[in-house]
């Protein structure tokens, strides 16, 4: 017999970890993964923004609570893990988010970027998901992971990006997101990607401004950016049971680039 679709979608009673979850795309999952019924951890570097998320999101009903750390250090991406599990019990939704950018001619950008950019955008993707994974998800055999590719990670370089580094993680993130994938299948794991295009945000802000907002818009199918909504659909769907036969796949969402770009 058939699940209602409301049912399909629904996350009450789940708890989801979302990684750079203090504002910009991460709190727009945050905030659908909470309107949906999930309990939500948040992480990222500063207390003041966590606090400032977690009130909005408060404000809507929706039970939040933060801890701060560095995702790209390892030990403490550790303690996060811990503290969520000692906090709020099992992790049933991992949303590895927590990302960085670095602009530069490849021939002139720094080692020490490349590192810092590499640490965060695909090494705290494996830290994050192998301790979820090993202390709640496989022992329960039970998890859903999204992780934050982009459209960086399937075309090269789209809009003149100099940015090597960044695109050359989310490339990473693409074929990460398969190989967990296909691994942790056994384990009722799924593992997903979302490949977001062009969102403002602090992130894409000089981007913005040296391409121009209309000109990245043209670029698109749709003709627009993304918006304050635009990822709320795809990560329910990773999220929920309505996706529960869904695993090792990247999802553009990015008004159609990807399509004309060959991504």
């Amino acid at each position: 017999m058939s699940t209602n679709v409301r049912q399909l979608f629904d996350l009450t009673g789940r708890t989801a970890l979302v990684t750079g979850g203090s504002r910009g795309l991460g709190l727009q999952m945050a905030e659908a993964l909470g309107e949906a019924g999930a309990r939500l951890m948040l992480t990222s570097r500063k207390a003041a923004d966590l606090e400032e998320a977690v009130a909005l999101l408060s404000q809507k009903g929706i039970d939040a609570r933060w801890v701060a750390a560095d995702a790209s250090d390892p030990a403490q991406a550790q303690k996060v893990c811990a503290e969520t599990l000692e906090r709020m019990g099992p992790v049933d939704i991992l949303v590895n988010n927590a990302g960085a950018a670095w602009g530069a001619p490849a021939e002139e950008h720094p080692l020490e970027a490349w590192d810092k950019v590499m640490n965060l955008n695909i090494r705290s993707l494996f830290v994050f998901s192998q301790a979820i994974g090993r202390m709640s998800m496989i022992p329960r055999r039970h998890g859903r992971i999204i992780n934050l590719a982009s459209i960086a990670g399937l075309g090269g370089n789209p809009a003149g990006m100099e940015t090597i580094a960044y695109n050359t993680s989310k490339g990473a993130v693409v074929n990460f997101t398969r190989a967990l994938a296909a691994e942790w299948g056994e384990h009722g794991i799924t593992v997903n990607a979302i490949a977001p295009g062009f969102f403002p945000s602090k992130m894409t802000r000089g981007t913005l401004e040296r391409v121009g907002e209309e000109t990245l818009a043209a670029h698109a199918p749709l003709r627009r950016l993304g918006d304050d909504d635009d990822l709320k659909g795809a990560t329910l769907l990773f999220a929920s049971q309505a996706g529960k036969h869904i695993t090792g796949q990247v999802l553009a969402v990015d008004g159609g680039v990807s399509c004309v770009t060959g991504g």
